[in-house]
């Protein structure tokens, strides 16, 4: 890698990218393992979706407490008392046979989650400050991940569906792998600043309509997003639509489709409008999420989950996009931002379990087509309002 000079550079570079490819394997490998979880300890589909949200509650809890821990013990301690719960978390549902052990487990994987992914995002851009494609290539780690192990675990598992106690004992593996990669990788400590930059009006974001439109656009795309792939292989397998094994191959299809929209929409943004490619990809999720509903065969199926994983891929970085002026000029606009809309993540996944537990998983992932279409009228609001500051900006320049 020639952009970096120094052995230790690259050796941050290089395990950071290693590390997280493995926390994609290890935070979105429990919709995989949801349905032999669920068939082997006997849960219903209320406490099932309580589970996945739990998992979301504790991403958004580590991925604020990561960001401050490390200031009073260290970005090294800080990593490597997180990134040991995914180990721990998977011990746990391995023995433990008690719905409390399933609670901490599944909000440990998230913990895990959100600190790996601060830590992650901020030792690349120390490294290469401003350069997109290096933050772009710790993301598509990340997905690869998250479409190889619902491959693994259908090669496990196609002779014997109890073989996926073997898959969580790789898990713990692979827990352990990556916390010997965050002791092994060289780390910058945080400098305290002596003094901070200021920025106006803390809370007057709160005047301010795009806050509201960006913040209820990532809410109901984050609901839309945890509830599918939360629920997916679930539908799949309890509706007899795909078999087990095809039902995995699905959340493989399905990140693939996500990673080759996030680098589509990476290349685009740099010759489209962001406001017409969101609108695009805005309509892409409402059709496809019907697509998928309505499919009765695997062909048609396959066809859905491509073109809505390709769809959705793209719409959580540029409707924050909108969000940089606000951010900018509000110190306090991204964490009311961050922690409002990703309530949608922790609250669907319960809803569609709640839906399932008494009409069935067919009624409960249908619950998702609202969503969808109150995300799409979002999108277009927002769609208006940035067109109409644009032309009131050309305004006053013509005036001026």
């Amino acid at each position: 890698m020639h952009y970096f000079n120094t052995a230790k550079e690259k050796k941050q570079f290089y395990f950071t990218y290693l590390a997280f490819m493995l926390n994609g394997i290890l935070a979105l490998s429990i919709g995989s393992l949801l349905p032999f979880i669920r068939e082997a300890r006997g849960l219903g589909y209320a406490f099932a979706g309580l589970l996945v949200s739990l998992h979301s509650v504790g991403n958004l809890v580590s991925s604020f407490t990561a960001g401050a821990l490390p200031v009073l013990i260290g970005r090294r301690k800080s990593i490597l008392l997180f990134n040991a719960c995914y180990a721990l978390s998977y011990l746990l549902i391995l023995m433990g046979n008690t719905p409390v052990s399933l609670v901490a487990a599944f909000l440990m994987t998230g913990l895990a989650r959100g600190a790996s992914s601060n830590f992650g995002n901020v030792t690349i851009n120390n490294l290469a400050p401003g350069k997109a494609g290096f933050l772009n290539g710790l993301h598509a780690m990340f997905s690869i991940g998250a479409f190889l192990f619902p491959i693994f675990l259908t090669l496990l598992t196609r002779t014997d569906a109890a073989n996926w106690i073997y898959a969580c004992y790789f898990m713990v593996a692979m827990g352990i792998l990556s916390w010997i990669l965050y002791f092994m990788v060289p780390v910058d400590e945080v400098k305290q600043e002596g003094k901070k930059e200021e920025k106006s009006g803390n809370f007057g974001f709160f005047k301010e309509p795009l806050f509201y439109l960006c913040t209820l656009t990532l809410f109901f795309y984050l609901c839309a997003e945890q509830g599918v792939i939360g629920w997916l292989i679930t539908y799949f397998v309890d509706t007899g639509l795909l078999s087990d094994a095809l039902s995995q191959l699905m959340a493989s299809v399905l990140w693939i489709m996500m990673l080759a929209g996030r680098l589509t929409t990476a290349w685009a943004s740099e010759r489209v409008r962001k406001e017409r490619l969101l609108l695009i990809m805005g309509f892409g999720i409402v059709v496809f999420f019907f697509w998928l509903l309505l499919s009765r065969n695997t062909a048609l199926i396959v066809i859905g989950i491509m073109g809505f994983g390709y769809s959705m891929a793209g719409i959580y970085p540029t409707t924050v996009s909108f969000c940089g002026t606000l951010i900018k000029k509000y110190a306090m606009a991204w964490s009311f931002i961050l922690t409002m809309a990703s309530m949608g993540s922790i609250l669907m996944p319960s809803v569609i379990g709640r839906i399932a537990e008494g009409a069935g998983i067919a009624y409960g992932m249908s619950s998702v087509v609202v969503v969808v279409l109150i995300d799409l009228a979002l999108i277009i609001a927002l769609n208006r309002y940035i067109r109409k500051e644009r032309k009131e900006e050309k305004g006053e320049e013509t005036a001026k």
